[in-house]
């Protein structure tokens, strides 16, 4: 590798740029649900069993040959064998840059388009954080209330929609995205979010043209600043009414669940996601290190740090998940006495008397659910429908929970009504979104530098700062696509197929380079020669030879026969209505599912095949 490349000021500062890379909006918004969604505390067997088998020891081989070749991930994979490289880099730019037609047989790593494609779709989820960002300095929050306009239609559609739905759904779906009512109806772009796309690739630019320089004095902030949010709202959620309730719904495993392969597959994908394998990252930021680094410390450290962080983030958010639940509960015993009041006194005069020894409020609200149960329900089957048609409900917290709510419906929706019921809510939703602002960029930083390394590796003579610049505006251009009002259904393409599945085959092809191509003695020998001692034990030579290819390979097979026998849906936001529905997509977007998947992949036989 380069014996002049530039490195790191001290190693807190790589620690917290692994940390910030690793550690993103994954870790807050998707790994609850999936917890949540596949029984509980359950769900933590099969994520501890995949991180030690699976995530953990792609992590260490990544940062180690990385450190070991000091070369980014284009020239990592074209030292190993040049059967292994890829034109993911001169594919990307080959419209706009010549110039990489002429090194073609030196540009490599079929992962990088897959960076680009992540960072796309990456920096619009930004920067909706950041347009809720400005939007928050207001009090009243803007997402409080619906609109207050009687007799009135908004964009031909009644507000009365708002109270269909909820204020923080409308202004999500209605205001911000302005969404369309599908995917074949692009609509023009909305220019609330262009403003937020074009500030959050701004900040990325800024924190990225000196390079590791740059990039490296901002993830002191990008990558702490989370965790001292964390922190505050984890104080502030156990406080809160319901905390506990949403604690306990969290955590209390349904072993059930452990058969169903889906949750095994979930808990891989996590891991592999959440870590960032594949992407590049890794080990363009490894091979600024200094060789005798202690890489298998580093890669224990970060990848615990990282798992500490889902737990900790879903201790965090189930806190206020369950304070939001309390008060839904609050409001739905409310409206449900006025209801059983209004039936008796209309309809059952004479059946009241059951009814009345019970007093309406609070805190006799389920013992009056137990009476009515008990006497009313035994008169005859004409009162039982009667009342059946009150749609009377038991108003549990548990039954207000039972909705498992990922991504944007999380942050944007189910996180947001929770703050408007707070007291100084503008400040706790300033705090939030500033908080996914910075785990956002810290992810986005990672993978930025999986694309610019390697570019600068293969010797591409142009300025660090021309190619930063270049990159952000052809990724602002083409990342206006997500601005248009079906914006939000293409990107949740792209976040399904774009990334997981593509990253599981490369991940597996680098595994098998290092451990059967590379070699793993010549690799023990590498790591020997870095750590010194004697070298990976049997654990590791499991996993890079054997366990972990396995599993990789079992998963995207598992992943494509799943995709192929099951016609993908998508949820539309019926405009109107207030609510969502399950639809397939239409055939020009499975095109482009598959598409998705291969474009990067494909390039690994296709080089292969070129240069042989």
């Amino acid at each position: 590798g380069e014996q002049n490349r530039e490195g790191w000021d001290n190693k807190v500062q790589y620690i917290l740029a692994q940390i910030g890379f690793a550690v993103g909006l994954g870790n807050v918004w998707r790994f609850p649900y999936l917890c949540q969604k596949n029984g509980g505390g359950a769900f933590l067997i099969p994520y501890f069993i995949m991180l030690l088998l699976e995530g953990i020891p792609l992590f260490y081989m990544e940062i180690a040959i990385g450190q070991r070749l000091r070369r980014g991930s284009v020239g990592v994979w074209n030292h190993i064998h040049r059967y292994l490289g890829g034109v993911g880099i001169a594919s990307m730019v080959i419209a706009l840059c010549k110039y990489l037609m002429r090194l073609e047989r030196k540009v490599g790593e079929y992962g990088r388009l897959v960076c680009f494609l992540i960072a796309l779709y990456y920096n619009m989820i930004i920067a909706w954080a950041f347009f809720y960002f400005f939007n928050s300095f207001q009090s009243p929050l803007p997402w409080s209330s619906c609109p207050t306009v009687p007799n009135v239609t908004i964009n031909n559609h009644s507000v009365a929609e708002c109270a269909d739905t909820s204020a923080t759904s409308y202004f999500w779906y209605r205001n911000a995205l302005d969404i369309s009512p599908s995917i074949n109806d692009p609509g023009s772009p909305v220019w609330r979010m262009c403003l937020a796309l074009v500030v959050a690739w701004l900040i990325v630019f800024i924190g990225m043209f000196k390079g590791i320089k740059s990039s490296g004095k901002v993830i002191y902030f990008s990558a702490t600043f989370p965790y001292i949010v964390l922190i505050i709202f984890f104080f502030r959620g156990i406080t809160l009414p319901g905390a506990v309730d949403g604690l306990v719904y969290m955590f209390t495993p349904d072993m059930s669940r452990l058969a169903d392969p889906n949750v095994w597959r979930d808990a891989a994908t996590q891991i592999f996601f959440s870590l960032g394998l594949g992407f590049g990252g890794v080990i363009a930021y490894s091979s600024y290190n200094d060789m005798k680094n202690n890489c298998k410390k580093d890669a224990l450290t970060v990848a615990s740090i990282n798992c500490g962080t889902s737990i900790f983030a879903s201790v965090v958010i189930f806190t206020v998940l369950g304070f939001k639940a309390h008060h839904r509960s609050q409001q739905c015993i409310d409206h449900t006495i006025i209801k059983i009041h209004d039936f008796f006194n209309e309809y059952h005069p004479d059946h009241q008397l059951n009814v009345v020894a019970v007093e309406m409020d609070r805190e006799n609200f389920f013992h009056l659910l137990e009476v009515i149960n008990n006497t009313f329900y035994k008169f005859n089957d004409t009162a039982h429908e009667e009342l059946k048609s009150v749609n009377i409900t038991d108003c549990t917290i548990k039954s207000e929970l039972k909705e498992a709510v990922s991504g944007p419906g999380l942050a944007f929706i189910a996180f947001t009504e929770a703050m408007i019921h707070m007291p100084a809510g503008p400040f706790w939703s300033v705090m939030f979104f500033c908080m996914l602002i910075n785990l956002g960029l810290g992810s986005m930083f990672g993978t930025l530098e999986g694309i610019i390394t390697p570019l600068r590796d293969i010797g591409l003579r142009i300025p660090k700062e021309a190619i930063v610049a270049l990159l952000c505006l052809i990724s602002l251009a083409i990342g206006c696509t997500f601005t248009l009002r079906s914006g939000m259904y293409i990107l949740d393409i792209f976040d399904t197929y774009a990334g997981t599945l593509p990253l599981l085959m490369i991940a597996f092809f680098e595994t098998m380079a290092v451990a059967w191509v590379y070699g793993f003695s010549k690799f023990s020998d590498d790591i020997k020669l870095m750590l010194g001692g004697d070298g990976p034990g049997w654990f590791w030579r499991a996993t890079w030879c054997y366990i972990s290819p396995i599993c990789m390979f079992t998963l995207f097979v598992s992943s494509i026969i799943s995709l192929a026998v099951k016609t993908p849906q998508y949820e539309v936001y019926v405009v109107g209505g207030g609510y969502k529905i399950k639809v397939d997509y239409p055939g020009w977007a499975i095109g482009f599912i598959v598409c998705l998947i291969f474009c990067s992949i494909i390039w690994i036989p296709i080089i292969a095949f070129l240069r042989w």
